[in-house]
């Protein structure tokens, strides 16, 4: 379902000369049995709420950039997060991680034949996508092949790897892009420190002016053919790692009842993150 497309936008899988591989958010939050913990990816209602919903709205951003690959894995439990029993939900997400670990083992041996890769991730995806580019191309050879890692959702040190720096401009690539969105002068009281990154999806800069919603080329949530231009603003606040948006009048009641716009972090920047990650693939393209 990545090949749906906004009006007005191309579907470029089929010509394109880069790969996106896409590790998608918790979906796993219905009720399960004490020792599900991890999601049944052979259970065809589950897949389809997945496919209908961050396949759909999120790993389309990228099918303009580049082939989108979004396996399906065994992820944890939205619950897992905050078990009591640390070592439990390590193995939880450690067992989730062998999943995508696996699957991009057998992606890179049938279907990269050398080809450049964008990462994308949010929220759980963005957990295993930590791992998954310090594992496979912080230091490594296919570092060389790394157009940029955008990990979304969940916080992300500055110092994270030793070889990948944060994105600093639109067009840098080798490079990692994070941010997580919260209603503008809303301080969460945890995961947050100046030492975590923060990219502005708007200016694609780390400084901490406010870019105005006059640079938002356009915001999908509701509905994939509606796209709204101008949505909202988007301004890093650097002690607290985070980024602040205006509550946009734009998607319906539930930004008027939350300061958390999580399930928002992409689609508030949908076109914006698209006309960046399709940048980069040609500044990649350029530099090799």
């Amino acid at each position: 379902m990545a090949d749906i497309t906004p009006p007005g936008m191309t579907n470029n899988q089929a010509t394109a000369a880069a790969d996106v591989f896409f590790l998608y958010p918790t979906i796993y939050y219905s009720e399960k049995s004490d020792d599900q913990w991890n999601a049944p990816v052979d259970d065809p209602a589950f897949n389809k709420r997945v496919d209908e919903s961050t396949i759909k709205y999120q790993a389309s951003i990228f099918n303009g950039a580049g082939k989108v690959y979004a396996p399906r894995y065994r992820q944890a439990h939205i619950n897992a997060y905050g078990e009591k029993d640390k070592v439990m939900a390590k193995q939880i997400f450690d067992f989730a991680y062998e999943d995508l670990k696996n699957a991009f083992e057998y992606y890179l041996e049938h279907y990269n034949q050398g080809r450049p890769i964008i990462i994308a991730a949010h929220s759980q995806g963005t957990t295993h996508g930590i791992r998954l580019v310090k594992d496979y191309f912080d230091g490594k050879p296919l570092q060389e092949q790394l157009i940029a890692a955008y990990l979304v959702g969940i916080p992300v040190a500055k110092n994270q790897y030793e070889n990948i720096p944060v994105c600093e401009t639109a067009k840098q690539t080798g490079c990692f892009c994070t941010w997580r969105t919260f209603k503008d002068g809303h301080m969460p009281e945890s995961f947050v420190s100046p030492d975590i990154a923060v990219t502005n999806p708007l200016t694609w800069k780390t400084s901490t002016e406010r870019a105005p919603k006059e640079l938002n080329t356009g915001g999908v949530l509701k509905n994939i053919n509606k796209v709204k231009k101008k949505l909202t603003t988007a301004q890093i606040v650097a002690t607290k790692g985070i980024l602040w948006a205006a509550k946009p009048k734009f998607f319906g009641s539930i930004f008027l009842r939350t300061k958390n716009y999580h399930i928002a972090d992409y689609n508030f920047y949908y076109n914006n993150v698209r006309e960046n990650a399709i940048d980069r693939v040609e500044a990649f393209q350029s530099n090799n």
